[in-house]
């Protein structure tokens, strides 16, 4: 029983190391979130993931914001917003630069992919998600690059948007999109070692509402599941 303990303990510790890969004392953490599976935006698959680096040594939060679903059909597809809440309580701070790559879609699906450019996006701070909190919120609508500079998925695997319809296919104001993925970096005072991501919102289309709400994933149980498991190893180890 006591080799069983011991072998949970273990094994706990090692889950715990995987998912939260940052050293002991590390100054930075990273968090990745994912669109639930199954996620719609007006009846079309939309599939999206942010993934967070928090530094306190520096108060900025770096973010990498992709598209996943692959050849879209319309701009609803598209990413246009992500919102989130910080642990910690920070609701305000200031977008520090910003990056993409521009691509422009033809009438018959065909691309061409453009300088890295700012994306055009604005930081919103003190944003309410309702009864979830308050919180930060990046967003293309209603800046002067919008309707354009939405996040567009990657094409088919023969390299061409073949679903695409008009809303996407030489469509004039909303191109150019940006080309899969958008980085931000955010300058957030306050924020700490305790600091993490606690709720995520990616929003989709040109247009408010088209919303899918992310719970705050498991990587930050499973590091305090790790952590446990290397105090109690180092106690059984001590007896």
């Amino acid at each position: 029983m006591k080799k069983l303990r011991l072998v949970k303990l273990v094994i706990c510790m090692v889950v715990g190391a995987v998912l939260f890969t940052a050293p002991m004392g590390s100054l930075s953490h990273a968090q990745t979130f994912t669109t639930p599976a199954g996620s719609q935006i007006n009846g079309l698959d939309v599939k999206a993931q942010a993934a967070f680096t928090i530094d306190d040594a520096t108060d900025t939060i770096s973010i990498i914001l992709t598209n996943l679903q692959a050849n879209p059909t319309a701009v609803a597809q598209n990413l246009s917003d992500l919102g989130f809440i910080l642990s910690s309580g920070q609701t305000s701070g200031t977008l520090s630069s910003s990056s993409g790559v521009e691509r422009t879609v033809a009438s018959d699906g065909t691309f061409t992919d453009g300088s890295i450019v700012a994306t055009g996006w604005a930081l919103t701070n003190n944003f309410s998600f309702g009864s979830a909190g308050t919180g930060l919120e990046l967003s293309v609508l209603g800046t002067p690059a919008g309707p354009a500079h939405t996040i567009i998925g990657p094409p088919d695997n023969t390299g061409i948007y073949s679903n695409a319809n008009n809303s996407i296919a030489g469509n004039g104001p909303h191109n150019p999109f940006l080309g899969q993925t958008a980085t931000f970096t955010l300058s957030v005072p306050g924020i700490d070692t305790t600091t993490a991501i606690s709720f995520v919102q990616f929003s989709f289309n040109t247009a408010p509402g088209s919303i899918v709400n992310v719970p705050e994933p498991s990587t930050l149980l499973l590091l305090g599941c790790g952590l446990f498991g290397f105090v109690g190893l180092r106690r059984k180890i001590r007896k």
